[in-house]
Protein backbone atom coordinates (compact mmCIF):
# COMPACT_ATOMS: atom_id res chain seq x y z
CA UNK A 1 0.00 0.00 0.00
CA UNK A 2 1.35 3.21 -1.07
CA UNK A 3 1.33 6.60 1.46
CA UNK A 4 -0.99 8.50 -0.36
CA UNK A 5 -3.28 5.33 0.02
CA UNK A 6 -2.97 5.29 4.21
CA UNK A 7 -3.92 8.87 4.73
CA UNK A 8 -6.07 9.05 7.63
CA UNK A 9 -7.94 12.37 6.44
CA UNK A 10 -11.32 10.66 5.68
CA UNK A 11 -11.24 9.47 9.31
CA UNK A 12 -10.56 12.83 10.55
CA UNK A 13 -13.26 14.38 8.65
CA UNK A 14 -16.14 11.63 9.40
CA UNK A 15 -15.01 11.29 12.75
CA UNK A 16 -14.95 15.26 13.38
CA UNK A 17 -17.17 16.28 10.95
CA UNK A 18 -19.49 18.88 13.25
CA UNK A 19 -16.45 20.61 15.18
CA UNK A 20 -14.51 20.79 11.23
CA UNK A 21 -18.00 22.71 10.54
CA UNK A 22 -18.43 24.39 13.20
CA UNK A 23 -14.91 25.33 13.00
CA UNK A 24 -14.64 26.18 9.21
CA UNK A 25 -17.87 27.93 9.67
CA UNK A 26 -15.93 30.91 12.22
CA UNK A 27 -13.59 31.22 9.66
CA UNK A 28 -15.67 32.15 6.63
CA UNK A 29 -18.13 34.34 8.51
CA UNK A 30 -15.24 36.48 10.14
CA UNK A 31 -13.45 36.60 6.51
CA UNK A 32 -16.69 37.35 4.99
CA UNK A 33 -18.38 39.77 7.69
CA UNK A 34 -19.29 42.62 5.48
CA UNK A 35 -21.01 40.53 2.77
CA UNK A 36 -23.54 38.92 4.33
CA UNK A 37 -25.84 40.95 2.24
CA UNK A 38 -24.54 38.74 -0.14
CA UNK A 39 -25.05 35.37 1.16
CA UNK A 40 -26.89 34.31 4.32
CA UNK A 41 -25.77 32.23 7.32
CA UNK A 42 -27.99 29.47 6.56
CA UNK A 43 -26.87 29.02 2.82
CA UNK A 44 -23.36 29.29 3.57
CA UNK A 45 -23.88 26.23 5.91
CA UNK A 46 -25.42 24.23 3.56
CA UNK A 47 -22.89 24.93 1.25
CA UNK A 48 -20.34 23.92 3.49
CA UNK A 49 -21.75 20.81 4.87
CA UNK A 50 -22.33 19.57 1.70
CA UNK A 51 -19.14 20.46 0.54
CA UNK A 52 -17.35 18.25 3.64
CA UNK A 53 -19.48 15.61 2.65
CA UNK A 54 -17.77 15.61 -0.95
CA UNK A 55 -14.94 15.86 0.22
CA UNK A 56 -14.85 13.04 2.58
CA UNK A 57 -16.08 11.01 -0.91
CA UNK A 58 -13.52 11.92 -2.98
CA UNK A 59 -10.79 11.38 -0.08
CA UNK A 60 -12.66 7.60 0.97
CA UNK A 61 -9.82 6.09 -1.71
CA UNK A 62 -7.01 7.94 -0.46
CA UNK A 63 -6.34 9.45 -3.90
CA UNK A 64 -4.74 12.89 -3.95
CA UNK A 65 -3.09 13.08 -7.29
CA UNK A 66 -5.76 13.90 -9.91
CA UNK A 67 -7.92 16.70 -7.75
CA UNK A 68 -8.28 18.76 -11.20
CA UNK A 69 -9.22 15.74 -13.56
CA UNK A 70 -10.26 12.60 -11.93
CA UNK A 71 -13.68 11.09 -11.59
CA UNK A 72 -13.97 11.17 -7.85
CA UNK A 73 -13.18 14.14 -7.53
CA UNK A 74 -15.90 15.09 -10.08
CA UNK A 75 -18.63 15.94 -7.48
CA UNK A 76 -16.29 18.55 -5.76
CA UNK A 77 -15.76 20.58 -8.89
CA UNK A 78 -19.20 20.61 -9.96
CA UNK A 79 -19.98 21.77 -6.46
CA UNK A 80 -16.73 24.32 -6.77
CA UNK A 81 -17.43 25.63 -10.15
CA UNK A 82 -21.38 26.03 -9.29
CA UNK A 83 -20.51 28.41 -6.27
CA UNK A 84 -17.62 30.33 -8.04
CA UNK A 85 -19.86 31.41 -11.02
CA UNK A 86 -22.89 32.40 -9.06
CA UNK A 87 -20.42 34.36 -6.43
CA UNK A 88 -19.16 35.46 -9.51
CA UNK A 89 -22.54 37.23 -10.51
CA UNK A 90 -23.45 38.06 -6.79
CA UNK A 91 -20.47 40.18 -6.82
CA UNK A 92 -17.96 38.54 -4.55
CA UNK A 93 -14.75 39.02 -5.98
CA UNK A 94 -11.93 36.50 -7.15
CA UNK A 95 -10.32 36.15 -3.47
CA UNK A 96 -13.60 35.96 -1.49
CA UNK A 97 -14.91 33.29 -3.66
CA UNK A 98 -11.37 31.33 -3.23
CA UNK A 99 -12.00 31.88 0.68
CA UNK A 100 -14.93 29.25 0.72
CA UNK A 101 -12.17 27.02 0.23
CA UNK A 102 -8.90 28.02 1.99
CA UNK A 103 -10.68 29.23 5.43
CA UNK A 104 -10.97 25.30 5.86
CA UNK A 105 -7.11 24.89 6.78
CA UNK A 106 -7.19 25.59 9.67
CA UNK A 107 -10.44 23.73 11.14
CA UNK A 108 -8.63 20.56 9.09
CA UNK A 109 -5.16 21.24 10.38
CA UNK A 110 -6.39 21.69 13.86
CA UNK A 111 -8.21 18.11 13.77
CA UNK A 112 -5.49 16.67 12.34
CA UNK A 113 -2.86 18.07 15.66
CA UNK A 114 -5.68 16.51 17.69
CA UNK A 115 -5.27 12.84 16.43
CA UNK A 116 -1.32 12.80 15.03
CA UNK A 117 -0.24 14.90 18.12
CA UNK A 118 2.11 12.49 19.11
CA UNK A 119 2.60 10.86 15.52
CA UNK A 120 5.28 13.50 14.07
CA UNK A 121 6.28 11.80 11.09
CA UNK A 122 2.14 11.10 10.16
CA UNK A 123 1.45 14.45 11.32
CA UNK A 124 3.83 16.15 9.06
CA UNK A 125 2.31 14.06 6.06
CA UNK A 126 -1.38 14.90 6.69
CA UNK A 127 -0.50 18.68 7.09
CA UNK A 128 1.47 18.33 3.72
CA UNK A 129 -1.25 16.56 2.09
CA UNK A 130 -3.76 18.42 3.30
CA UNK A 131 -2.12 21.92 2.54
CA UNK A 132 -0.95 21.09 -1.12
CA UNK A 133 -5.11 19.45 -1.80
CA UNK A 134 -6.70 22.75 -0.46
CA UNK A 135 -4.77 24.91 -2.83
CA UNK A 136 -5.58 23.21 -5.47
CA UNK A 137 -8.92 23.75 -4.67
CA UNK A 138 -8.91 27.17 -3.94
CA UNK A 139 -7.13 27.51 -7.24
CA UNK A 140 -9.08 25.85 -9.19
CA UNK A 141 -12.28 28.02 -7.63
CA UNK A 142 -9.89 31.21 -8.60
CA UNK A 143 -9.70 29.40 -12.56
CA UNK A 144 -13.40 28.75 -12.71
CA UNK A 145 -14.35 32.48 -11.06
CA UNK A 146 -12.14 34.02 -13.89
CA UNK A 147 -13.41 31.74 -16.87
CA UNK A 148 -17.01 32.80 -15.65
CA UNK A 149 -16.22 36.00 -15.41
CA UNK A 150 -14.88 36.45 -18.98
CA UNK A 151 -17.42 34.79 -20.27
CA UNK A 152 -19.70 37.13 -19.55
CA UNK A 153 -17.50 39.97 -20.51
CA UNK A 154 -17.75 38.63 -24.32
CA UNK A 155 -21.57 37.74 -24.06
CA UNK A 156 -21.84 41.18 -22.95
CA UNK A 157 -19.54 42.66 -25.54
CA UNK A 158 -21.26 40.63 -27.86
CA UNK A 159 -24.68 42.55 -26.90
CA UNK A 160 -23.30 45.84 -27.44
CA UNK A 161 -21.70 44.86 -30.89
CA UNK A 162 -25.17 44.02 -31.75
CA UNK A 163 -26.36 46.91 -29.99
CA UNK A 164 -24.32 49.18 -31.84
CA UNK A 165 -25.37 47.72 -35.39
CA UNK A 166 -28.78 48.81 -35.61
CA UNK A 167 -30.57 48.39 -38.95
CA UNK A 168 -33.22 51.16 -39.95
CA UNK A 169 -35.86 51.17 -42.07
CA UNK A 170 -36.02 54.42 -44.02
CA UNK A 171 -38.40 53.32 -46.79
CA UNK A 172 -39.92 49.81 -48.65
CA UNK A 173 -37.18 48.47 -49.78
CA UNK A 174 -34.29 51.01 -48.41
CA UNK A 175 -32.12 50.06 -45.38
CA UNK A 176 -29.98 51.75 -43.32
CA UNK A 177 -26.61 50.81 -40.80
CA UNK A 178 -25.45 53.40 -38.94
CA UNK A 179 -22.22 52.46 -37.85
CA UNK A 180 -19.99 53.91 -34.76
CA UNK A 181 -16.42 53.41 -33.75
CA UNK A 182 -13.82 51.29 -35.01
CA UNK A 183 -14.46 48.19 -37.51
CA UNK A 184 -12.49 45.43 -36.98
CA UNK A 185 -13.30 41.41 -37.88
CA UNK A 186 -15.55 41.11 -35.41
CA UNK A 187 -17.95 43.64 -35.60
CA UNK A 188 -17.77 43.49 -39.32
CA UNK A 189 -18.99 39.85 -38.78
CA UNK A 190 -21.65 40.76 -36.47
CA UNK A 191 -22.10 44.13 -38.86
CA UNK A 192 -22.84 41.30 -42.36
CA UNK A 193 -24.84 39.39 -40.33
CA UNK A 194 -27.34 41.69 -39.00
CA UNK A 195 -27.48 43.30 -42.48
CA UNK A 196 -27.86 40.27 -44.59
CA UNK A 197 -30.91 38.72 -42.02
CA UNK A 198 -32.58 42.24 -42.38
CA UNK A 199 -32.18 42.20 -46.09
CA UNK A 200 -33.98 38.64 -46.31
CA UNK A 201 -36.38 39.69 -43.54
CA UNK A 202 -37.94 43.07 -45.60
CA UNK A 203 -36.68 41.98 -49.35
CA UNK A 204 -34.49 45.58 -49.53
CA UNK A 205 -33.39 46.25 -52.64
CA UNK A 206 -31.06 49.39 -51.30
CA UNK A 207 -28.65 49.44 -48.29
CA UNK A 208 -27.24 52.48 -46.83
CA UNK A 209 -23.67 51.98 -44.78
CA UNK A 210 -23.69 55.19 -43.52
CA UNK A 211 -19.93 55.41 -41.88
CA UNK A 212 -19.77 59.33 -40.34
CA UNK A 213 -19.42 58.28 -37.16
CA UNK A 214 -16.65 55.97 -37.71
CA UNK A 215 -13.25 57.66 -36.79
CA UNK A 216 -10.85 56.46 -39.35
CA UNK A 217 -10.30 54.23 -42.40
CA UNK A 218 -7.52 52.32 -43.51
CA UNK A 219 -7.25 49.43 -45.61
CA UNK A 220 -8.67 46.49 -43.27
CA UNK A 221 -11.67 48.77 -42.94
CA UNK A 222 -12.36 49.39 -46.73
CA UNK A 223 -11.72 45.71 -46.82
CA UNK A 224 -14.26 44.92 -44.45
CA UNK A 225 -17.19 47.23 -46.30
CA UNK A 226 -16.38 46.23 -49.69
CA UNK A 227 -16.93 42.18 -48.30
CA UNK A 228 -20.22 43.86 -46.63
CA UNK A 229 -21.05 45.39 -49.91
CA UNK A 230 -20.48 42.06 -52.01
CA UNK A 231 -22.58 39.37 -49.20
CA UNK A 232 -25.29 42.47 -49.69
CA UNK A 233 -25.06 42.43 -53.64
CA UNK A 234 -25.38 38.18 -53.61
CA UNK A 235 -28.54 38.54 -51.47
CA UNK A 236 -29.84 41.03 -53.92
CA UNK A 237 -29.25 44.50 -52.63
CA UNK A 238 -27.23 47.35 -53.30
CA UNK A 239 -25.28 48.80 -51.04
CA UNK A 240 -24.63 52.86 -50.87
CA UNK A 241 -21.65 53.87 -48.52
CA UNK A 242 -22.34 57.63 -46.89
CA UNK A 243 -20.48 60.04 -44.89
CA UNK A 244 -17.21 59.92 -47.08
CA UNK A 245 -14.84 62.68 -45.02
CA UNK A 246 -12.63 64.96 -46.89
CA UNK A 247 -10.00 63.08 -44.62
CA UNK A 248 -11.57 59.48 -45.42
CA UNK A 249 -11.26 60.10 -48.98
CA UNK A 250 -7.67 61.32 -49.11
CA UNK A 251 -7.04 58.48 -47.21
CA UNK A 252 -8.90 55.96 -49.38
CA UNK A 253 -6.88 57.41 -52.30
CA UNK A 254 -3.58 57.18 -50.38
CA UNK A 255 -4.28 53.66 -49.59
CA UNK A 256 -4.54 52.74 -53.08
CA UNK A 257 -8.63 51.57 -52.15
CA UNK A 258 -9.89 50.69 -54.93
CA UNK A 259 -14.42 50.39 -54.31
CA UNK A 260 -14.54 49.66 -57.84
CA UNK A 261 -18.43 50.60 -58.75
CA UNK A 262 -19.73 51.06 -55.52
CA UNK A 263 -21.42 54.18 -54.92
CA UNK A 264 -20.27 56.58 -52.25
CA UNK A 265 -21.57 59.82 -50.63
CA UNK A 266 -20.91 62.50 -48.53
CA UNK A 267 -24.20 62.16 -46.24
CA UNK A 268 -26.84 60.02 -45.29
CA UNK A 269 -29.36 62.52 -47.15
CA UNK A 270 -27.17 62.40 -50.31
CA UNK A 271 -27.10 58.50 -50.12
CA UNK A 272 -31.08 58.36 -49.18
CA UNK A 273 -31.46 60.75 -52.80
CA UNK A 274 -29.79 58.50 -54.19
CA UNK A 275 -31.57 55.27 -52.92
CA UNK A 276 -34.82 56.70 -53.28
CA UNK A 277 -33.53 57.61 -57.27
CA UNK A 278 -32.16 54.14 -57.29
CA UNK A 279 -36.25 52.64 -57.28
CA UNK A 280 -37.60 55.68 -58.97
CA UNK A 281 -38.54 57.13 -56.44
CA UNK A 282 -38.54 60.89 -55.28
CA UNK A 283 -39.38 63.06 -52.85
CA UNK A 284 -42.44 66.18 -53.39
CA UNK A 285 -42.81 69.61 -51.65
CA UNK A 286 -46.17 69.52 -51.35
CA UNK A 287 -46.64 73.52 -50.29
CA UNK A 288 -44.35 76.23 -50.35
CA UNK A 289 -42.57 77.06 -47.18
CA UNK A 290 -43.61 79.09 -44.99
CA UNK A 291 -41.92 83.09 -45.06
Amino acid sequence: MTAERSTRIPEILRKHEAEILSDWMRQQQESISRRRDLISDQELQAQSREFLRLLQAATQDGSFTDVERGAGWAPVRDMLGGISRTRGIQGFTPSETATFVLSLKPALFSKIRDDLGKDPTGLFEELRRVDELVDRLGLYTTEVYQKSREEVILRQQRDMLELSTPVVKLWDGILALPMIGTLDSARTQVVMETLLQRIVETGAEVAILDITGVPTVDTLTAQHLLKTVTAARLMGAECIISGIRPQIAQTIVHLGVELGDVITKATLADAFAAALRRRSLGVTRLSPPRS
